[in-house]
């Protein structure tokens, strides 16, 4: 294949419109619920993320699968994860099995913000989605978005 390839072309386009459409979706997210809540949409995932954690074995994640979750480096996810210890919203233990290990588990003021901001989050993220529908290039992407679901 060549750079001028249709094959490429169209799957440029498309990657095109898939970060367009996560783009529009990110910010219209992040507004409402730094105007609501004084949150980022990094910081509402990562309370999130690590809200579902449980005692069970495997329950807790490590850094790396954090990271993973919410899309950030590893270092940028302890800035984070820092961020949001200092506000109140986290807090850092030891392993008790593991003394190299750090959990990291949301506060009762964290478990309340997120509760608050999750209604929040669904209308943002229900509204970027029909604004962008009305889109001919990005609804067939919002419709993949409303079919797909992930395992648990």
């Amino acid at each position: 294949m060549t750079a001028t390839d249709p094959a490429l072309t169209a799957l440029a386009q498309s990657w095109c419109a898939l970060s367009l459409l996560h783009g529009k979706i990110e910010a219209h997210v992040e507004r409402a619920l730094q105007a609501k809540h004084g949150l980022s949409v990094r910081e509402y995932s990562l309370l999130d993320v690590l809200n579902r954690q449980h005692d069970g074995e495997g329950g807790h994640l490590q850094m790396k699968q954090v990271a993973d979750a919410v899309v950030l480096s590893q270092s940028a996810t302890t800035r984070l994860v820092t961020r949001l210890e200092e506000r109140g919203l986290l807090s850092r233990y030891l392993c008790p099995t593991d003394r190299r290990g750090i959990y990291t588990d949301v506060s009762t003021a964290g478990a309340a913000l997120l509760a608050e901001a999750r209604p929040t989050n669904d209308a943002a993220l229900r509204e970027a989605l029909d604004e962008a529908a009305q889109n001919p290039e990005l609804a067939p992407l919002v419709k993949a978005v409303e079919t797909l679901r992930v395992p648990a």
